[in-house]
């Protein structure tokens, strides 16, 4: 099949919520580009790249699985967490071949290319940078804190993040991706630490400001404790705007079906409830709002649709 290179895609984030999108967009005939965050410091990820002063791989390792296609025995060892084992124990197989390929190809992005050939990647997978950087948060009351996994457990209101050390230098590829993009997405995810991470380094900023597509953010559907406590979805929106510009959001995808039953209560547990979306405001950012049923209702835990989120954003094409 020829791709129409109108179609390009690019999505942005990191966390859970990005490679639920790509597995449904891999479908599509489109040209698609992800561009991960590598802020993450928690777990096997924060551990290698304290080792090895390299970028974090865990959220990289997640996206390449939802967009590879190899056999299932495959992806069930690159995705394999070892259990036990003196150092070893808490690393995921996939992080490690990262940092392998980091090792022998003396770049973190060739080896992402080169894993994402080995694994048959359908699209581009892009780090933010190719460097090591650090996420940090000023709190409203003015007190910075270091490291992804910190923010939330500070449970501040957050005021805004930004990385060191700078200047944050993007790869070129990923800018020119934007700028050439029909369609780019903004990922759900956490706000603060897996969405805004990406954002925030001015030439992305500037590049999402600047772009002839169309940028789409697909909202959160619950709030999260120790970053959006109370957000509405003009909330979310705001938060963006403040930190890239006017200008750098074009629509916003919201859930439109109550969240009821055992589910709501599973979340107030975690001081989370459902984003209230707040049309008026929307409306009064100039945003176009597009409603749907875009949860996946088989799943305990909520989360959004896969299929149903592919389809209504190639629709969007």
């Amino acid at each position: 099949m020829v791709v129409d290179k109108k179609r390009d895609v690019v999505v942005l984030g990191g966390g859970t919520g990005m490679p639920v999108l790509l597995r449904g967009l891999k479908n599509y005939p489109i040209d698609l580009s992800a561009i991960v965050t590598v802020a993450d410091d928690g777990g096997s990820s924060g551990r290698l790249r304290s080792e090895m002063a390299m970028p974090a791989p865990g959220d990289i390792r997640n996206v390449i699985a939802a967009l590879s296609d190899v056999e299932p025995m495959l992806m069930d060892l690159f995705q394999h967490r070892f259990t036990q084992g003196n150092g070893l124990s808490g690393h995921s197989m996939g992080n490690l071949l990262l940092a392998a390929m980091t090792s022998v190809t003396g770049d973190f992005y060739n080896g992402i290319k080169e894993i994402s050939r080995v694994l048959n990647v359908k699209g581009n997978i892009y780090p933010i940078a190719n460097q090591n950087m650090y996420l940090h948060a000023e709190m409203e009351d003015g007190q910075i804190i270091s490291g992804e996994s910190n923010i939330p457990l500070a449970n501040k209101k957050i005021k805004r993040v930004f990385l060191k050390p700078e200047p944050v230098l993007p790869l070129p590829e990923a800018i020119q991706a934007i700028k050439e993009a029909r369609l780019v997405v903004i990922a759900p995810g956490s706000l603060y630490t897996s969405t805004l991470p990406n954002m925030i380094v001015p030439q992305i900023g500037d590049a999402l400001k600047n772009t002839q597509g169309k940028v789409v953010y697909v909202c959160n559907v619950m709030t999260q404790q120790g970053e959006t406590n109370g957000y509405s979805a003009a909330d979310h929106v705001q938060a963006i705007t403040n930190h890239v510009g006017e200008g750098c959001i074009h629509s916003i995808i919201v859930n439109n079906r109550p969240i009821q039953g055992d589910v709501r209560q599973v979340y107030a547990e975690e001081n989370a409830e459902p984003v209230i979306y707040d049309v008026d405001r929307l409306i009064g950012m100039g945003l176009e709002i597009i409603e749907a049923d875009i949860i996946d209702h088989s799943k305990k835990m909520l989360r959004h649709d896969t299929a149903k989120v592919a389809k209504l954003l190639y629709s969007l094409l």
